[in-house]
């Protein structure tokens, strides 16, 4: 049976496809379970440094498989509720999808090609940096079905653009193009072969100390939140888990000898 998610690690770099490429990746619920199990098996292993996120065919995902949903309930898929919440997590089966992607913790990259819409969009929006092709297009379209969005959007999206853009985008779910979305914040590059681009920058950040990697991360997902007291104790007590540590240390001794460092997987 063909994965609907596939996850390969080379080089320390993870790369997660989105593979229902006749449904243009459409989410199922089977694609929900899989998108899920995908994140937590790249948060569990310590020698990944970086993930490329893409789609596999004509577009990176477009929403939700409304057809699928029809089925809930059914014999077949009674182990999955899409409002399930643990304790031990902020956003339940449903948000995962897109929020385990600010949860992983090393860069996430997504290469966004054709339609990112929906619920497609809102797993864009958890990645650290999108790359997107020319031709791409983007929709908050949760409205077009008499809802709002519900996969964790409301926790990315206000970090990249304005307050009256999200909403504007919300309540109208008219498609962007890609120039405007770079203009408005919700992608960070426009580029002919984003996936080639995405692999290119995942290498490099995976050439880095995993440590600082892990931390720069940490350290922007928190800060936006916090106050400037917060923030400044927060840098601190990111930098002293830094200094002084095996990987720091062969950073400074591999610029020294002008050769590649060789890092430990991160503490």
């Amino acid at each position: 049976m063909k994965k609907l998610v596939t996850l390969e690690i080379k080089d320390y770099v993870a790369s997660v496809r989105l593979n229902r490429p006749d449904k243009y990746n459409a989410l199922s619920l089977d694609m929900f379970r899989a998108i899920i199990e995908a994140g937590e098996a790249v948060k569990a292993d310590p020698s990944i440094r970086s993930v490329v996120l893409s789609g596999e065919g004509r577009g990176f995902c477009a929403g939700l498989d409304f057809e699928s949903f029809m089925k809930m309930g059914s014999a077949d898929h009674k182990d999955i509720d899409l409002l399930r919440r643990t304790e031990d997590n902020p956003a339940n089966y449903a948000q995962q999808t897109g929020y385990i992607w600010k949860q992983v913790p090393v860069p996430v990259i997504a290469a966004l090609h054709g339609v990112s819409f929906g619920g497609g969009l809102q797993i864009a929006l958890g990645a650290d940096i999108r790359l997107a092709s020319p031709d791409a297009r983007f929709s908050v379209m949760e409205i077009k079905w008499g809802l709002i969005p519900d996969m964790s959007g409301t926790q990315t999206l206000k970090d990249l653009v304005r307050l009256d853009v999200a909403k504007e985008l919300t309540f109208t779910g008219r498609i962007v193009e890609a120039e405007e979305a770079l203009r408005l914040g919700l992608i960070t590059r426009i580029c002919q072969d984003p996936l080639a681009d995405a692999e290119k920058m995942a290498r490099e950040i995976a050439g880095k100390s995993p440590d600082a990697i892990a931390a720069g991360k940490q350290l922007w997902e928190n800060v936006l939140s916090c106050d400037a007291e917060e923030g400044l104790k927060l840098e601190e007590s990111l930098q002293r888990t830094l200094i002084g540590g095996h990987n720091q240390l062969e950073a400074v001794q591999a610029n020294f000898e002008k050769r590649p460092p060789v890092f430990k997987e991160r503490a």
